[in-house]
């Protein structure tokens, strides 16, 4: 038996690239950078629990305007800690 899994994703990974480039004004460093703001987009996703979705609109469908919003602020929390732990590893690796 086969299967195919190309429809599951992680909610959180659209609404992170979203945050990450939105808040990239504010970081002309590390946006000047592709592979810094993939290091930004992955220490964000990993400070989120994964939430595996096939159909956004399934998911968004069941959540409460509480949860949305919680999730929407646990995001911006993760961005902006992924910002500032990538910003402060190149100042450190910039320094050797």
């Amino acid at each position: 038996m086969t299967a195919d899994f190309s429809s599951l994703y992680n909610h959180h990974e659209r609404e992170v690239f979203a945050a990450v480039l939105d808040a990239a004004k504010d970081y002309p460093d590390i946006a000047a950078s592709n592979d810094l703001l993939c290091d930004v987009a992955c220490v964000a996703l990993n400070r989120l629990p994964p939430r595996y979705i096939r159909h956004e609109v399934d998911f968004s469908f069941y959540l409460t305007e509480h949860e949305r919003h919680e999730i929407d602020h646990a995001i911006g929390e993760a961005v902006g800690y992924a910002f500032n732990f990538v910003q402060a590893r190149t100042a450190l690796r910039s320094r050797k």
